[in-house]
């Protein structure tokens, strides 16, 4: 008799006792992905730093963990100055081996909720534009693209583009 096991996927605000799973996390999207801004070996740990981001309360920070790892994340920084407070800055990142499994969509309906709840009313982002199942997923969360940044990072040897694309509550 096989005993088939079944890990929930738990998707949750992350918090500064996640500090250390959250890097790891981090460091292993940028080993797997040339779509992130850092490279695999560019990325110091500085547990001061990133706690203090995770308890900022201004900021949405939300953890795709399965069996006590966090697999993937979605951040949401706000506008800072009165002018920009409406607004909020979107990074996204899944770990390769849980792609294609709506992790991806689960963060965007969370961050949506917060965006309403804390009157939010644009959401932005940058994808280079070679990211096509991102730039699909971003799409079905309804952000559409507003303008092309052209040579904005030097990725294995090429400059690449990147899309602007914003959600408008």
């Amino acid at each position: 008799m096989k005993l088939k096991m079944e890990i929930i996927m738990e998707i949750r605000r992350l918090i500064d006792t996640d500090a250390r799973e959250f890097y790891n996390c981090l460091k292993i999207i940028d080993s797997e992905t040339n779509f992130m801004m850092f490279e695999p070996d560019e990325r110091v740990w500085n547990e001061e730093k990133l706690v203090k981001i995770l308890k900022d309360e201004n900021n949405l920070f939300l953890g795709a963990v399965e069996d006590d790892k966090i697999v993937g994340f979605l951040s949401a920084e706000r506008g800072a100055f009165r002018r920009i407070r409406h607004t909020a800055y979107i990074v996204i990142g899944i770990q390769k081996y849980y792609h294609n499994r709506k992790i991806g969509t689960k963060l965007f309906q969370m961050l949506g909720d917060w965006a309403v709840k804390n009157k939010i009313i644009r959401l932005e982002l940058t994808v280079e534009c070679e990211n096509v199942s991102a730039i699909k997923l971003y799409e079905k969360m309804g952000f559409s693209i507003e303008g092309t940044k052209k040579k904005t990072m030097y990725v294995n040897g090429k400059y690449v583009d990147e899309y602007m694309m914003s959600k408008i509550f």
